[in-house]
């Protein structure tokens, strides 16, 4: 059983606090929890059945590779809510209230600009030639079932409200042009950003922060493993 907390004296807010849409690559999270596996079956083997400079080496190179590998695919991800994004990237993590948001930008990257004119990349979105071609055909056949559907109701005199030609067609074109998964993303990023941009709870400082949590290690495990390499100590490179 618990009991009630103490109600406090400040104001409370007057609307609940929006929830963040996340937004990640799956398949960056598959192939990044695969590379970890594989190095860490490696890593821990050498550790426990290497002899001499071999578990050194070993250690290293774990300390090096498993936060760089997690920080390229494993950690990108895009927070959006009513008042602002944050988008995490690989060694940063940078916020931007939508006021302060300028553009975004879609080409063979996706990328936001803010007010000062400063470009974040949004690895978590990460945008696929391949995946806007498929697109594109899907598209055309969309737009050429439909032209033919119509074409069909016409000469077949089937042209009346709530036929089975006008719904498809309808339908078709209510759906909108077939976009890829990435374009969607940054649709939606758009839309949000359009709809919150002058909002009183969008405005704010862009802040940004180092992901030392990644870097750290990154930078110790890479010295020991130069280390290694470049002979430090007696017999450290066999």
């Amino acid at each position: 059983m618990t009991t009630p907390e103490p109600q406090s004296s400040s104001p409370q807010p007057s609307g609940p606090v929006s929830k963040d849409r996340a937004y990640r690559s799956p398949a960056g999270i598959s192939g990044g929890v695969l590379v970890l596996a594989l190095a860490l079956w490696l890593g821990i083997d050498a550790l426990v059945t290497g002899e001499g400079d071999t578990r050194w080496k070993a250690l290293a190179a774990l300390v090096f590779l498993v936060p760089l590998v997690a920080a390229y695919t494993v950690r990108p991800a895009v927070f959006a809510n009513e008042d602002r994004m944050r988008v995490r990237n690989p060694f940063r993590v940078i916020v931007l209230p939508w006021a302060q948001v300028e553009s975004f930008r879609s080409a063979y990257s996706n990328e936001v600009f803010d007010e000062g004119g400063a470009k974040y990349q949004l690895w978590s979105i990460p945008v696929s030639l391949r995946g806007r071609k498929k697109a594109a055909r899907q598209e055309d056949r969309r737009v050429a079932g439909g032209a033919g559907r119509r074409r069909g109701s016409v000469l077949g005199g089937v042209g009346q409200f709530g036929s089975r030609g006008d719904a498809g067609a309808s339908g078709g074109e209510a759906d909108g042009p077939v976009r890829a998964e990435a374009d969607k993303v940054m649709d939606e990023l758009r839309e949000l950003w359009e709809a919150r941009k002058d909002a009183a709870g969008s405005r704010g400082e862009v802040t940004v922060r180092w992901a030392y949590e990644i870097l750290v290690p990154v930078v110790a495990g890479g010295g020991g493993a130069g280390g290694c390499c470049s002979g430090w100590g007696d017999g450290w490179c066999g």
